[in-house]
């Protein structure tokens, strides 16, 4: 099931997992090092810095920021969390069984929202166990995972997939277009991408 609007991916959600859509309980249930604004980090340090609850997706207002102390100047609806580093997986479980892998690429130096590039791989992901508990039934489940920890869920598939693609090379609209071979071009606005070049 795919969700191009978040109101239909909110209002199915079973009121009493609606937690999970949280980023900050779903950390803090995890045993991440986060905390809401207005609590200060344990050591001056990176953090990922971003909304707790944001249906909107594409990584928006989501950045790496120096937190020597306090953080009482972020605004209130975001939460700070110790940074993962490794592979980025986003992972579509069907019936509690992974049926789609994908692999983000990008550049270090690149903005949180920006992708080079999202391939399907061959990998064995395991259900988190944190969610099998859940009040609702879902069919579909959609997680993120950065170096094995889980980042973020959704119920529901990863709609940069649902045109039966292998890969999708995000067009940004700051970027200007060029042709890639052997690969076609589908306009897929959202936030700051154009649209894919697809295979």
């Amino acid at each position: 099931m795919y969700f191009l609007d978040g109101s239909g991916e909110f209002e199915q959600i079973y009121h009493e997992d609606l937690w999970v859509y949280n980023k900050l309980q779903l950390s803090r249930s995890l045993g991440y090092n986060c905390g809401p604004i207005g609590t200060s980090v344990p050591k001056p340090d990176f953090y990922i810095v971003r909304p707790s609850i944001n249906f909107l997706g594409m990584g928006r207002f989501a950045r790496i920021e120096w937190i020597e102390n306090t953080t009482d100047s972020y605004h209130p609806g975001e939460f700070w969390c110790e940074i993962f580093k490794g592979e980025h997986l986003s992972v579509d479980f069907k019936d509690k069984k992974a049926n789609l892998v994908v692999r983000g690429i990008k550049k270090e130096d690149s903005p949180l929202y920006k992708w080079e590039k999202w391939e399907k791989i061959d990998k064995k992901v395991n259900f988190p166990e944190i969610l099998e508990k859940l009040k609702g039934n879902y069919e579909w489940i959609n997680c993120e995972f950065i170096g094995n920890k889980l980042i973020e869920v959704h119920f529901r598939q990863n709609p940069d997939f649902r045109y039966g693609n292998s890969v999708a090379i995000p067009v940004w609209k700051e970027d200007n277009q060029k042709n890639v071979d052997n690969l076609e071009y589908i306009e897929d606005s959202d936030y700051k991408r154009k649209g894919f070049y697809i295979k």
